[in-house]
């Protein structure tokens, strides 16, 4: 079905620049080798050039990009007109996107991702009972024709081409349905192009470290599950070479590693939890304190990064994870791990009584799991909650090198008070939610980082040319988007307008917006 819905006009940015970080300002560059003489020095600098109206809620989940067509294919769930598609957008004109016909698969399941490499759309479809095997489906960019279907594990969430366009990797989530009586196994397919086949892996070889990575702080919990069905991936990235790809496990608050060439998986990294009782990660815990302000707790609450969206990026030559730290949690008819610390029996020895801990204007309304608890204790001596509330560099063995701390809620409690943690309404459970990330190279060592917050329906911007030190530059925001759920960076290279681009998919709103960095030539075009 084609999509009715025309582009919006061009229309005012609402943007908010803290300052223009140019190659002179922290990172030591050598100015005669990143400009030539004569011309504006580089600097980051977005700013909204247009933005499509594709549907309603779930018209605009992920999109991808194909350079040689010039095309935007987007996911579309629209739940208000029951539209399950692919639109289409060409954009050789960003100020002006035209809708093409679009990719019906209303008789095939609804889509959760989808990736272009050298011509070739990939598209992750979930099937019917969404427990079962999922598709995915490849098509050519140009004709827009169907050329080949694998068939892959329960649930794909989330599919990526590798870098050389080789090899499909798909995250296969396996979620349980709502009574539990159906959980299948997540596992992550690579889809080999050239010999036409896919390798579904699965974690059984991991089952007997289950002990050992719990205690560094990987979460199975499931009821009578094992660690190979307890496992959910969520989301790949993938090494420059093509070599190696990693897999976040959100639920279980993990990263695995995987072995591309041999198509094995050889390692899964716990990510340990966040001290909020640390300086510089201070929270907003409280949806019911009419303030809204980040307070420090000197008792043992924590956040499980538990990340969403990651990216991998080479920098100067060393590998870096970037990972969104949203939080999950599992919420279903037959099984919940969901409580509120007002709900709980708090060590009074840990938690004393004259800290009132479980008021609900202090850490009572806080969202925490209950499945981190000894069934043997009857009270709580830590609370764990879902999400870090912020974004984090890893190594690619799985080692926090840099956390952005409280950053995040510093940032948008002083440039947007009126949409921090979602306007004070999600302060209880995940704040502004970082949802995703993707990054990118600007301008010979220049690397910028995205990061979307779906409850504040806003994407932050970082300079990581030093990696282990981001520096703020500026929040994106657009008046009517709602919800970013997907980015999608374009290099200059690939880029219509041969300018940087940033691609926010706002899930909420249906609507897809397309930034581009006004910025200067550099010596590398």
């Amino acid at each position: 079905m084609k999509n009715s819905h025309k582009p919006l006009k061009k229309s005012l940015l609402f943007l908010i620049p803290l300052f223009a970080v140019s190659c002179s300002d922290d990172i030591e560059l050598n100015s005669e080798n990143f400009r030539k003489d004569n011309e504006e020095e580089f600097s980051i600098n977005f700013q909204q050039k247009s933005t499509i109206d594709v549907g309603n809620q779930a018209a605009a989940e992920i999109t991808a990009f194909d350079p040689e067509t010039n095309k935007l294919f987007i996911v579309n769930n629209d739940i208000v007109l029951g539209i399950r598609e692919i639109s289409v957008y060409n954009i050789s004109d960003i100020n002006t996107p035209i809708e093409e016909p679009s990719i019906d698969l209303s008789a095939l399941g609804g889509a959760n991702s989808v990736s272009v490499k050298k011509g070739k759309l990939a598209i992750a479809v979930e099937a019917p009972i969404k427990q079962n095997p999922g598709t995915v489906l490849v098509y050519d960019t140009k004709t827009q024709l169907l050329e080949n279907t694998f068939t892959v594990g329960a649930l794909p969430d989330m599919i990526t081409f590798t870098p050389d366009g080789k090899k499909i990797v798909v995250a296969n989530e396996g979620e349980p349905n709502d009574d539990f009586s159906f959980d299948p196994e997540g596992s992550i397919s690579v889809i080999d192009l050239k010999k036409n086949n896919v390798v579904t892996l699965d974690f059984h070889a991991f089952n007997l470290q289950e002990t050992a990575l719990e205690a560094k702080g990987f979460r199975v919990f499931s009821p009578n599950a094992n660690l190979s069905r307890d496992v959910e991936p969520e989301y790949v990235a993938v090494s420059k070479n093509s070599k190696t790809a990693w897999v976040a496990l959100q639920e279980n608050n993990g990263l695995a590693e995987v072995d591309l060439e041999n198509k094995r998986i050889v390692a899964i990294y716990p990510l340990g939890f966040k001290d909020y009782s640390l300086p510089g990660n201070e929270i907003d815990a409280s949806d019911k304190d009419n303030q809204k302000r980040l307070k420090h707790w000197s008792v043992p609450v924590y956040g499980m990064y538990q990340p969403d969206g990651i990216k991998y990026m080479n920098i100067n030559g060393k590998g870096y994870i970037f990972s969104a730290n949203e939080g999950d949690s599992r919420d279903y008819t037959g099984f919940s791990e969901e409580a509120r610390v007002a709900d709980l029996i708090l060590n009074p020895s840990i938690f004393p009584a004259q800290g009132d801990y479980q008021n609900n204007a202090n850490l009572g309304r806080l969202k925490i799991t209950n499945a981190l608890k000894s069934p043997k204790n009857k009270e709580n001596n830590a609370l764990y909650s879902f999400g870090a509330r912020s974004f984090s560099v890893w190594s690619t063995k799985g080692a926090l090198l840099y956390d952005s701390g409280n950053d995040i809620g510093l940032k948008t409690l002083e440039l947007t008070p009126n949409v921090f943690n979602g306007n004070d309404k999600r302060s209880d459970d995940k704040g502004a939610e970082p949802e995703t990330v993707d990054a990118m190279k600007l301008c010979d060592d220049k690397y910028v980082l995205f990061v979307g917050l779906e409850r504040d329906d806003e994407v932050l911007v970082y300079d990581i040319s030093n990696p282990v030190s981001p520096q703020f530059v500026q929040i994106l925001t657009h008046p009517g988007d709602s919800a970013p759920e997907g980015l999608l960076a374009i290099s200059r290279k690939d880029s219509p307008t041969k300018k940087p681009l940033l691609v926010v998919s706002n899930e909420g709103s249906g609507t897809v917006t397309i930034y581009e960095n006004k910025t200067a030539t550099c010596d590398d075009d």
